[in-house]
C-alpha cells in the first residue's frame, strides 16, 4: 500500500488532520510532498516538484499560482461553502452595526465612566438621540456574487424582511436553485445595484475581478448606499471607495481587510479579516480540505477543484491497477488512450472521462497491472500534461 507524504502549512484544525488514515504521512517540513493543505499562505508550486495535489481549506485561491499547477498538472481544491455561515454571520451585524450607530453608541457609553453615577441615567436620555439609526427591514439588499456565502446572504436578506437582489455573471445551478424564490436573479449588473440600499461583494479573486469594483462600478450605485466587502480587498479599488465616500455618494464602506489606505477615514468599518474566523468554520474547512486531498491521492477522484474537472469513480474489488491521464482538452484523446491499451492487448474495465474547456480528466481501471511501456506511449502525446498509476493491489 502506498503512503503518501502531506505538508501541513498554516495551523489546520485537528479535527480535520484526524481524518488523515494511517497511508498518509503529515509533517510542517516534508520537503518532497504529494499533497500539501494550508490556509492563506502563499504558495509556489514549482518549489515542489514531487507535488500532485493542494488543498485550501477556505474558498479563495488567490494565494497558490493556480495556472501554473494546471501547466503541470497538479489539482487544486478548495472547501466552497465551508466557512459560508461564518462571512454571513459577521456580514449582517456590521450592517446593524453601522446603520444603528452602534460603534458610536459604544463609545459613548465607554465615555461615561468618569461621570458622577447619579448623572449617568439622565446623560444617556439626553444624549441618545444622537444615535438614532435605521432598520435594514424593508431596504434593498444587491448580493454581488450567488456562490455558497452570496446565496446563504441572499436567503438572509429575505429572513430579515429586505428587498433582495441578486447577480452572478456566472452562476452555478446548484447555488441558484437553493436561492429564496423572493430573491430577484438580475441578468445586468446595473440592474442588481441601481436601487440597492446596501451592495454586499462575494465574487473570488482574479484576473477578471481585481479592482472589479471601480469608479465606473459605483456610478451604478444609488447614491447613499453601504459597500460591504467581505470577500478580497483587491476586489475594491481604494482609490475610488474613498473619492465616493469624500463626496458624499457612498454612505459608508465595511470591509474585512484594513490597509494603510483605508485606517481611520470615519465613513468606513473594518473588522480584520475575521470573515471566516470561527471554530465552526476552521474544523468544516479542515474536513473538506483533508477529505479532498485523501481521496485524490488514494483513488484519483476530484471534487470541489478549482482547475479541474470533477470527476469520482471508485473502484471495484477485481480492479487491480487505475491510471489517471491529465490532458489538455483537445479531441480524440479518449481514441487514442484506449488504442495503446488495445495495442497492449490490456483489457479496459472502466473508461470516465470529463473535461471542464481547458484539462481533460481521464480515469481507466483494469484488472491487471499497468506496464510502464502503455504509460510511456501515452505520455508521448504532446497533449498529455501528466499521467499517474494508482495500485490497488501490490
Amino acid at each position: 500500500m502506498s503512503v503518501y507524504k502531506i505538508k501541513k502549512i498554516n495551523v489546520i484544525s485537528e479535527e480535520g488532520l484526524n481524518l488523515f488514515t494511517d497511508i498518509f504521512q503529515v509533517s510542517t517540513d516534508e520537503k518532497t510532498p504529494d499533497g500539501i493543505v494550508l490556509r492563506s499562505s502563499t504558495l509556489d508550486v514549482d518549489d515542489y516538484p514531487t507535488l500532485l495535489a493542494v488543498a485550501r481549506a477556505g474558498a479563495g485561491t488567490n494565494n497558490i499560482n493556480v495556472e501554473r499547477a494546471t501547466k503541470k498538472g497538479i489539482c487544486i481544491f478548495n472547501t466552497p461553502g465551508a466557512n459560508a455561515n461564518a462571512v454571513v454571520d459577521l456580514v449582517f451585524p456590521m450592517m446593524g452595526v453601522w446603520k444603528r450607530n452602534i460603534f458610536k453608541g459604544i463609545e459613548f457609553c465607554k465615555s461615561l465612566a468618569d461621570m458622577d453615577p447619579d448623572k449617568v441615567s439622565a446623560e444617556v436620555e439626553e444624549r441618545k438621540a444622537a444615535f438614532r439609526g435605521e432598520e435594514i427591514a424593508g431596504k434593498t439588499l444587491g448580493v454581488v456574487g450567488l456562490g455558497q456565502i452570496g446565496v446563504r446572504l441572499a436567503n438572509g436578506g429575505v429572513f430579515r424582511h429586505m428587498k433582495v437582489n441578486g447577480f452572478d455573471p456566472a452562476p452555478a445551478l446548484s447555488n441558484i436553485h437553493q436561492l429564496s424564490p423572493d430573491v430577484r436573479v438580475c441578468r445586468s449588473l446595473k440592474d442588481a445595484v441601481g436601487d440597492a440600499d446596501v451592495v454586499s461583494l462575494h465574487l473570488p479573486l482574479n484576473d477578471g475581478t481585481r479592482n472589479f469594483v471601480n469608479g465606473e462600478f459605483i456610478e451604478r450605485i444609488k447614491k447613499g448606499a453601504v459597500l460591504i466587502n467581505y470577500s478580497r480587498g483587491p476586489i475594491v479599488d481604494e482609490e475610488a471607495v474613498l473619492e465616493a465616500l469624500n463626496k458624499g455618494h457612498l454612505d459608508a464602506y465595511l470591509c474585512d481587510f484594513p490597509t494603510h489606505l483605508l485606517i481611520g477615514h470615519p465613513r468606513i468599518l473594518m473588522t480584520p479579516h475575521l470573515g471566516a474566523s470561527t471554530s465552526e468554520s476552521e474544523e468544516n474547512c479542515a474536513r473538506m480540505a483533508v477529505k479532498e486531498l485523501s481521496t485524490y491521492l488514494k483513488y484519483g477522484n476530484v471534487v470541489h477543484s478549482v482547475n479541474f474537472p470533477n470527476i469520482e469513480s471508485i473502484p471495484g474489488d477485481k480492479i487491480h491497477s487505475r491510471l489517471i491521464v491529465i490532458n489538455k482538452d483537445v479531441p480524440g484523446m479518449i481514441a487514442q488512450v484506449s488504442k495503446i491499451f488495445g495495442n497492449y492487448n490490456v483489457n479496459i474495465a472502466s473508461y470516465l472521462n470529463q473535461s471542464n474547456g481547458t484539462v481533460g480528466y481521464n480515469i481507466i481501471d483494469v484488472e491487471s497491472e499497468i506496464s510502464s511501456f502503455i504509460v510511456n506511449e501515452i505520455k508521448e502525446n504532446e497533449d498529455v500534461i501528466r499521467t499517474r498509476v494508482i495500485k490497488f493491489v501490490e
